[in-house]
């Protein structure tokens, strides 16, 4: 298990594994998310393709930027 030290400033260093894994690199954004009595750490942004799948696939019509704004407006109750 990959351990780091934090700082008197309250750094740490991520080990290499760890950075690799999530795709780390210098800039990334981190969040740190509580679960019970620990935090994990998970990358803030990810690459678009970690979607892929994610909805199932769609077998309907193709929709414009046009239609897809106007549902979203009407999800939020907005007059378009």
């Amino acid at each position: 298990m990959p351990t780091a030290t934090m700082t008197s400033k309250g750094q740490v260093t991520i080990p290499i594994e760890v950075r690799e894994e999530l795709n780390l690199t210098a800039g990334s954004r981190i969040d740190f998310i509580r679960r019970d009595d620990a935090y994990i750490l998970v990358p803030s942004s990810r690459p678009i393709s970690r979607l892929s799948g994610f909805f199932g696939k769609y077998d309907g019509e193709p929709v414009s930027i046009e239609e897809m704004n106007e549902a979203v407006a009407e999800g939020i109750g907005v007059a378009s």
